[in-house]
């Protein structure tokens, strides 16, 4: 059966990434706005950082200031992670609707905003923890945080359930949901970086006279602009990725399609019974 953007039937990597354009695509007003606020404040508070840590274009860092470097690596990492965590909030406020091909109205007081504000910061804090200690543990962690506001908002339980209602439908079906969570962020990983350090390379071949922090800020306002579509991109992302993981071990499709079949609201069986 066909409903909203997304399907009830599992889905493949592809539908599941577009699916999540579509979501985007449908609210990309809210979503783009909240994401270009988001990634201009996070660029602002990481140039400080960035100046003088590395040679552009190629972002190789100098040798006397690994350590601020890596603290700016680890601050970029746990600003996306709590970006992208803040941002689910308002995907997965508009998924259920869009799943259902309901009329999708982003409230604050169905979002549920001062919990996810809340994981948010957590998230962020954890990520910089990760982050800084060695770098891997951040992926480890990015790969099964990311259904804990989908399962916040979407199935109404109160966040301490989300965390463990996240780490294990990310880990079903041999870890598929973590998978795919970082397939999409390599991808959209994959773009930001070309975009950053071509906008750096081009600037550098064509001036040669502009200042490190010149260049930086040239490079900062091209990640801004990108990350303006990729975190709400990713935000997406992990709202169907949540909705489909429950269709696929859950039988959330099911239960919905015998919902219209019966002429029940079908948007009551989104939620997860107290």
């Amino acid at each position: 059966m066909q409903t909203g953007v997304l399907p009830l039937r599992p889905l493949t990597l592809g539908e599941l990434l577009d699916a999540a354009v579509a979501l985007l695509r449908g609210q990309a007003k809210v979503l783009l706005g909240a994401g270009f606020v988001l990634a201009v404040i996070e660029q602002a508070a990481l140039y400080g950082l960035r100046v003088g840590t590395a040679r552009p274009p190629y972002l190789l860092p100098y040798d006397d200031r690994l350590d601020i470097y890596w603290l700016a690596l680890a601050v970029g990492f746990a600003t996306e992670l709590a970006i992208i965590t803040a941002l689910g909030g308002l995907t997965a406020q508009a998924a259920g609707p869009a799943l259902l091909g309901e009329r999708v109205r982003i409230r604050p007081r169905n979002g549920r905003f001062g919990a996810v504000a809340l994981i948010a910061g957590v998230a962020g804090i954890a990520g910089f923890l990760a982050a800084i200690s060695c770098l891997l543990p951040w992926f480890l962690l990015y790969a099964v945080v990311g259904l804990v506001v989908p399962a916040l908002v979407i199935d109404r339980v109160n966040p301490l359930r989300a965390v463990g209602r996240s780490l294990v439908l990310s880990c079903r079906g041999g870890l598929r949901g973590a998978a795919v969570r970082i397939a999409g962020y390599v991808a959209w990983g994959a773009v930001r970086i070309a975009l950053g350090v071509g906008t750096l390379a081009l600037i550098s071949l064509a001036v040669d006279s502009l200042d490190d922090g010149t260049r930086w800020l040239i490079a900062g306002i091209a990640w801004a602009l990108v990350n303006t579509v990729a975190y709400p991109a990713l935000a997406c992302l992990d709202a169907v990725l949540h909705l489909e993981t429950r269709m696929r071990t859950e039988g959330l499709d099911i239960v919905l399609s015998r919902a219209y079949a019966t002429g029940r609201p079908p948007a009551a069986n989104l939620a997860l019974p107290r």
